[in-house]
């Protein structure tokens, strides 16, 4: 076949297409579709060549760890105390064991308008069942004990041998209540379970769960 040659260029007599018309002629179609499909194969190669690569299935995967717990590690301790006095929630708290004074306070929203915390040692480490009472200013907890921070009895306290003091130490226990209760025992005797403070006139369910991990029989 010759080699293809354009017509003698005469720009004002021939078009565009005249001349593409030529060149189709020349090369042929089936030429010219072959060489169309050639370049869209060689393109795709050309992508999957060059696009990144997945990442494998097996990082997708979750395993199970081999890591054992240490010999050394423990379930944290914790301790019950309970937070009285000059504070913005009293009540009773479980703390981690070795905790301090301070931290017993804070755990009851801390100190209140009033209250003197420089009469507690702030840095005591704190004991289950303890006691922990914050004073108002000018208040004279017990002028024996200069810690006032560890006032009172070590809980949880004998229903049947508790003073009235004590019992007014417990969570929602006021006098009049400690009084009742003093009563109930002597009048019927001393009590035979934790669940028998339900017979105390102003002790009710909620009262009673509220102190029960404070007092036993």
């Amino acid at each position: 076949m010759e080699p293809w040659r354009p017509s003698a260029p005469n720009e004002t007599m021939r078009s565009v297409r005249g001349w593409l018309r030529e060149w189709i002629a020349w090369v042929g179609w089936r030429r010219i579709v072959a060489g169309v499909a050639s370049a869209g194969v060689i393109g795709g190669i050309g992508v999957l060549l060059l696009r990144t690569p997945s990442a494998p299935v097996e990082d997708e995967l979750t395993y199970a760890t081999t890591s054992v717990p240490s010999a050394g590690s423990s379930t944290v301790n914790t301790v019950t105390i309970h937070v009285a006095g000059s504070v913005a929630r009293p009540g009773v708290y479980s703390l981690p064991d070795g905790a301090r004074v301070v931290d017993a306070i804070d755990s009851a929203g801390g100190p209140i308008f009033g209250a003197d915390v420089d009469a507690i040692n702030l840095a005591a480490t704190i004991s289950d069942g303890q006691r922990v009472y914050v004073p108002a200013v000018g208040e004279v907890v017990n002028p024996a004990n200069s810690d006032p921070a560890n006032v009172g009895p070590v809980f949880p306290i004998d229903l049947n041998t508790a003073t009235a003091s004590d019992l007014d130490a417990l969570p929602g226990i006021g006098p009049s209540t400690a009084a009742a209760i003093i009563r109930q025992r002597e009048s019927t005797g001393p009590f035979a379970s934790v669940d028998s403070l339900l017979d105390v006139p102003g002790i009710g369910r909620s009262k009673l769960e509220a102190i029960r991990g404070l007092v036993r029989v």
